[in-house]
Parts: structure tokens; sequence; C-alpha cells
């Protein structure tokens, strides 16, 4: 019996993970809402607490598996250019984060919409997916900056990526101090062209 509720709250779990994940990539984060999770799920509200811990956990898992796809993309965006400059392979990774993001607008931002601060509160899966796309900006930092402690490495990686994601997410919301969408990957080949020790 208990076996079979397991199996029952291990379903419905997945299902509302998929549905939510829908949501979010048809309607943004702020059209999340437990009410009509429960109808689309056919279950009721107190249901999804009974498998999920809150609305935020679900989100969590919805992120989680956008930043999956995040990793491949950019990690296909390297795959067979081992041998280009490192510089080339932040263009290439960057461009590929531009491309993602670009193409699935809304599951993008919502990675970024959720509260959530680094701690003890952030999912060990959910840091490591984080860790994984700095990896990837990590090697070609090294490999231009050599003698750079690991600290100082790590900071430069997350200023690097906070510089691209800056001009994706304000070029992609038209913002004012943002570039225009036509010039954005141009901006980050120029940027990354010119990085110098």
């Amino acid at each position: 019996m208990a076996k079979n509720t397991k199996a029952r709250h291990d379903d419905l779990r997945k299902r509302l993970i998929d549905l939510a994940e829908k949501t979010v990539e048809a309607e943004g984060l702020s059209a999340l809402r437990a009410r009509d999770l429960a109808n689309k799920a056919g279950c009721s509200v107190g249901a999804i607490y009974n498998v999920l811990t809150d609305m935020n956990t679900l989100t969590l898992h919805v992120n989680g598996r956008t930043f999956k796809r995040l990793g491949i993309a950019v990690a296909a965006s390297i795959a067979d250019k081992a041998d280009l400059p490192p510089r080339d392979r932040l263009i290439a990774l960057s461009l590929a984060y531009l491309d993602f993001a670009n193409n699935n607008f809304k599951a993008w931002t919502a990675l970024f919409d959720i509260e959530m601060t680094a701690g003890p509160d952030v999912p060990e899966w959910y840091q490591n997916a984080l860790n994984e796309l700095f990896r990837h900006i990590n090697g070609p930092v090294r490999e231009i900056y050599p003698e750079m402690g690991k600290i100082d490495s790590d900071l430069m990686t997350r200023g690097l990526f906070s510089s691209i994601h800056g001009i994706v997410l304000l070029g992609l919301q038209r913002r004012i101090s943002g570039v225009p969408q036509e010039e954005m990957a141009r901006m980050i080949t120029l940027i990354l062209s010119n990085l110098s020790k």
C-alpha cells in the first residue's frame, strides 16, 4: 500500500513539474500559480504540497531542467573547439548563451527571477548546475591568465558571466541602456576578443 502511495506521489510530482515547465516556457514564472496547476493536473491544491514542499521548490525543479538544457547547449558550443584559442572558446560559449536566452527567454529569465541567495538553502543539485556553467568559462579564463590564483580566476569567471549576462538581459529586454539585439553578438565578440593580461 505504501509503495502504491509513493508511486502515485512520484507520478504527481513529475506531472506537476512537467506542467509547471510548460507554463514557465509559454507564459513566464509569474504565470505559475498553485490553483491553475492543480486544475491542469487534476488534483487539489493541497495535493501539490503533499508532494512538493512549496511553489519555490517546484520552481527550483523547473529551473533545474532549464539549467541542464542550458549546460548542454553551452557545452555543445565548444565540444569540437578544444584546439581554438581560449578567447574564441569564450566567444563561442557566450554566443551559445545568447542563443539559448533568445530562444528560451521566459524559461531563461525564470532562472534569475526566483528569490534565492547563495547559502545553505540552495539545493546541492541546483548549485552544481550553476557551477558547471562557471566551469566552462573558468577553463579558458585560466588559460588566458595562467598566473592568476584560483580566487581571482573564480572572480574573473563570475565577472565575465555577469558582463555577458547583463548584455544579454538588457538587450533581450530592449532596455534603453542595452544594445540593439542585432548588435549583441558583435558586442560580445568585441569585448571578449580584446581580453588581455
